[in-house]
């Protein structure tokens, strides 16, 4: 049965909306839910779902928010709507909830003078007016939005820069500010290194590993993802280096990204030649070579870029990756993966930098990996939804999160392509992210955990190897994240780095590749 609630203007932003819609769905009894504001496009959504009435459809405006629940029966549906009422009391202040709510932004401001920074996260046409709403007052801002035009972000930054304040995004999930963790984070130490990122897993990544040896961040500050593409000009990045080189807590810097723009990577070196602190720098797919002559210490993947953080800071000379603590040899592991024809790897990724790095490391070996983020076109998926030979997805782009949450929130839809690519005779590997951290589900290990186990019922044969993105301070807990994949049967690696090595090293065991 389909059950629809629509509440006249009221808004929820995007991030509470995925949250609202995973947890009706782990109500038994519930098969489908989404709770989505009322723009014409996510009306189509949810009825191509199944889950919108015509006539609910008709009566809905872009300000009002929409709730479709497909169940097995009324009970279900009661229980649904009850959690619902509860979620919307704590997010909207009540009196139980602990949490002072503002009607009007300027009233907030009003009422917090102490407030130095504004998270936006609403639809990206409309961000423009609400973020320099912030800048205005004299707010730094986080905004979370995607699908900003473009000439909306330059406008922003440019008004940022003027004003010096930070304008962290579009598209920026990811900081730590003084300590404090933002949208998709992770607990780490704080210390000396400061990091400044285009890209969302891939500073969780580097943040974690530079915990793991021992290290500890001063400040973690994203960009946006087109901070450093041509038309933005490295506007964000060459402000946050500026920044971090006049942090007193910084002494070593770490920027973090695909390639710039080869007019951003001038602007980039001429920049570090003005600042007296240690920069390394990982542009993933980059030359690191290019850093030549330069106070800028390239590498090439984001283990390696931690790890040169970590040996900086100490005032330690860099040596070979694999020298550092957290690499594990794989002898053993790799005498006890079972052999098989099965030519295959398929990596399934939460996290979209992870995806890159594997995309990249893989390719360097099998000379053509498929993906929906393909480097060359030649290889781009043309159904996200069927692998073909060597396949990497990224399952947090937008073909897969179109009016559903994102995997790192909600992890059932990775978990489902799971068993589906166990089912493929052709898959003999199967790589995988599992990011902890605030924002993200609540135990995305279990999840995993149970849709190996379900894959497992069909074949033996397929390997599964992950890495974890986290600590044991992060909610979920490394450990406990760790051994619950183990106990599944996932083989687990320190790092993405290493979880891709060792898949190459089972396709050369198995005679895929050579060398």
């Amino acid at each position: 049965m389909i059950h629809n609630v629509v509440k006249k203007n009221t808004y929820f932003d995007s991030v509470t909306l995925m949250l609202f819609s995973s947890n009706l769905q782990d109500i038994d009894g519930v098969r489908q839910a989404a709770a989505m504001m009322g723009t014409d496009h996510n009306k189509v959504l949810m009825q191509d779902s199944g889950l919108l009435k015509e006539e609910e459809a008709k009566n809905a405006s872009a300000n009002d928010l929409i709730i479709g629940i497909d169940a097995e029966d009324q009970d279900a549906v009661d229980a649904a709507i009850k959690k619902l009422e509860e979620q919307f009391a704590n997010k909207s202040g009540g009196k139980d909830s602990g949490v002072k709510t503002y009607k009007t932004f300027d009233q907030a401001v009003k009422e917090t003078p102490e407030a130095n920074l504004s998270v936006v996260s609403i639809p990206g046409r409309f961000a423009k007016g609400e973020v320099m709403k912030s800048l205005r007052k004299g707010l730094h801002v986080m905004l979370y939005s995607d699908n900003v035009p473009l000439e909306d972000e330059i406008a922003l930054k440019d008004y940022a820069l003027e004003n010096d304040l930070l304008m962290m995004g579009p598209d920026c999930g990811t900081a730590i500010i003084n300590g404090v963790a933002l949208g998709f984070a992770n607990v780490v130490n704080r210390g000396n290194i400061g990091l400044s990122a285009a890209s969302g897993t891939g500073l969780q990544e580097v943040s974690v590993i530079i915990d793991k040896l021992g290290g500890g961040i001063s400040q973690a500050l994203g960009t946006g993802g087109r901070d450093l593409k041509a038309e933005v000009d490295g506007r964000m990045m060459l402000f946050t280096l500026d920044a971090l080189a006049n942090d007193d807590e910084t002494e070593v810097i770490g920027l973090i990204s695909k390639p710039p723009a080869e007019a951003v990577m001038k602007k980039i070196v001429d920049k570090a030649k003005t600042i007296d602190k240690p920069i390394v720098a990982c542009f993933l797919g980059g030359n690191p070579e290019g850093f030549k002559g330069t106070s800028i210490i390239g590498t090439t993947t984001l283990e390696e870029a931690a790890y040169a953080l970590v040996k900086t800071a100490n005032r330690e000379t860099i040596d070979e990756v694999s020298n550092s603590p957290l690499y594990q040899k794989t002898d053993t592991m790799l005498a006890e993966v079972p052999d098989t024809k099965a030519p295959y790897v398929r990596g399934l990724y939460t996290g979209g930098t992870l995806a890159y790095e594997a995309l990249l490391l893989l390719d360097e070996k099998l000379q053509g990996v498929y993906s929906n983020i393909a480097i060359d076109e030649t290889y781009g998926l043309k159904d996200p939804e069927t692998s073909k030979a060597h396949t990497v997805l990224d399952m947090g782009e937008d073909y897969f999160t179109d009016g559903k949450p994102h995997p790192m929130i909600d992890p059932r839809q990775r978990a489902e392509r799971i068993v589906k690519e166990s089912n493929d005779s052709e898959t003999g590997v199967i790589l995988l992210d599992c990011v902890l951290g605030y924002g993200s589900h609540e135990d995305p290990a279990s999840s995993i955990a149970k849709a190996v186990k379900e894959a497992k019922k069909q074949r033996e044969d397929v390997a599964f190897i992950a890495s974890v993105t986290g600590t044991d301070k992060d909610p979920q807990g490394l450990k406990t994240s760790q051994k619950t994949l183990e106990d599944a049967g996932v083989i687990v690696l320190p790092t993405n780095h290493q979880a891709v090595k060792f898949a190459l090293e089972v396709l050369k065991k198995r005679g895929v590749i050579n060398g």
